[in-house]
């Protein structure tokens, strides 16, 4: 008997993804832990933005991946920031360093679970996340 996954369950595609949006996906995951290293993190949501702009009409599992990553790479930074004001007022430091660790931990683990994911064709279903792309 062959199993069939429901595509509405977290962690399916709702179809047979091609090798190439499995390579596009992957890469607007990638991307942000690339960014990261690369700008300190300041420019990880870029990658997952480019990817949507070029994916957006022609594949719905890039635009879907790049949107998820965008959107939770866009809430991280605002942790991030808060973090930051909290350091710079120096009565929150312990929180601004909690909410620092928590982005940068929180991007780092996401990110590589998503690039997995879109390897096998899975759907990220990012947390924490403000939808501004869909």
């Amino acid at each position: 008997m062959t199993q069939h996954h429901d595509h509405r369950q977290p962690g399916y595609a709702p179809m047979a993804i091609s090798s190439e949006d499995r390579t596009a996906a992957a890469l607007a995951h990638a991307s942000s832990l690339i960014a990261m290293v690369i700008s300190a993190g300041w420019l990880s949501f870029v990658g997952p933005l480019v990817a949507w702009l070029i994916y957006k009409g022609r594949s719905p599992f890039v635009r879907q991946a790049a949107a998820g990553s965008f959107n939770f790479n866009l809430t991280m930074w605002l942790v991030s920031i808060v973090g930051w004001i909290c350091i710079i007022t120096i009565i929150g430091i312990p929180l601004g360093l909690l909410l620092l660790a928590v982005s940068f931990l929180g991007q780092v683990i996401a990110h590589v679970i998503g690039t997995l994911r879109a390897t096998r064709g899975e759907v990220m279903n990012y947390p924490l996340q403000i939808k501004i792309l869909r």
